[in-house]
């Protein structure tokens, strides 16, 4: 595989992104809840950005012979992922005897795993992994219903 990537390799990886994170977020707005459709779109593609950081700077890994530090790729996707964990963990509330937001918290953390599988070219294994959420989140709400939700409308 060649460390060189192209604009048109980097745009395709932010259109699948932005198509996953639609498909995740048009669920969560049609039905009312929190990190909708606008949330999930940033999250999956700032994780697909900082991914695509990653691949570009693959080639500068390592350490210069004539410097003391060493260039770690990996922790940026896994501070993305830290941080956001962090978030969603602020998102989970307990009322009484109710514990609200785990579902929130597992979407903003699902998406941002997906923007990083299509980051880092994992796109064969991402659109499996987006309809299984999909399909566990329950059906879809037809177009009109996500319009009837909006204040700006459609």
């Amino acid at each position: 595989m060649s460390l060189d990537i192209t604009w048109s390799q980097i745009l395709l990886r932010l259109l699948l992104a932005f198509t996953a994170g639609t498909l995740i977020g048009f669920n969560r707005s049609a039905h009312g809840h929190e990190a909708g459709l606008r949330t999930t779109i940033l999250v999956t593609l700032t994780a697909c950005v900082a991914m695509i950081q990653v691949n570009l700077l693959l080639g500068l890994t390592g350490k210069a012979p004539n410097s003391f530090i060493q260039l770690d790729l990996m922790r940026l996707p896994l501070g993305i992922l830290t941080g956001v964990g962090f978030i969603g963990g602020g998102a989970i509330l307990h009322k009484k005897d109710i514990v609200v937001g785990v579902t929130t918290a597992a979407t903003l953390w699902f998406s941002t795993v997906i923007g990083l599988c299509f980051g880092a070219v994992r796109s064969s294994s991402v659109w499996p992994r987006s309809v299984l959420w999909q399909s566990s989140c329950g059906p879809s709400a037809s177009w009109s219903t996500f319009c009837r939700r909006t204040t700006t409308g459609c």
